[in-house]
């Protein structure tokens, strides 16, 4: 037997339904949706969560506490290693640097550098946050460390 040769066993695979293609097709005229009613029109049903007119689940329950979500101040993370394969030796890393790069998107409200992998060369850093064991790897790497505001 050859790479040529092979074949699906025979009735694995099976033709799709071809809707709305005559009466010859047996799924010609309503094309399987039945006759009339909500469901048988385009984007015909109804959203998730519609219970037929009863109030929903999702507005019976009551609503209660605070969630911080809407205040939360979300950071985009690099890490080290990440930082080590793009940077060369001198180089500033810094909120437009990392965009040029590729690293970061700029989408969210700052950048912090997470610590996993490990750094050889001399950098500067300027960004929002950096966490503590990053921080201690980039220091004994010999990189300079600015947080900013």
């Amino acid at each position: 037997m050859e790479l040529h040769d092979l074949r699906p066993a025979p009735g694995a695979n099976k033709d799709r339904k071809r809707l709305g293609r005559g009466s010859g097709s047996g799924h010609g005229t309503t094309a399987g949706k039945g006759t009339k009613g909500q469901k048988a029109r385009s984007g015909g049903g109804t959203r998730p969560g519609f219970e037929g007119g009863q109030m929903p689940l999702n507005r019976r329950l009551p609503k209660r506490g605070f969630n911080n979500a809407r205040f939360a101040t979300v950071f985009e993370t690099v890490n080290l290693d990440t930082i080590n394969d793009v940077y060369s030796a001198g180089e500033v890393v810094n909120f437009e640097s990392l965009c040029e790069k590729g690293l970061a998107k700029g989408n969210k409200d700052g950048i912090k550098i997470l610590g996993n992998g490990e750094i050889s060369k001399k950098l500067k850093f300027e960004v929002d946050k950096m966490s503590g064991s990053a921080k201690e790897k980039a220091e004994a790497a010999g990189c300079e460390v600015t947080i900013l505001g």
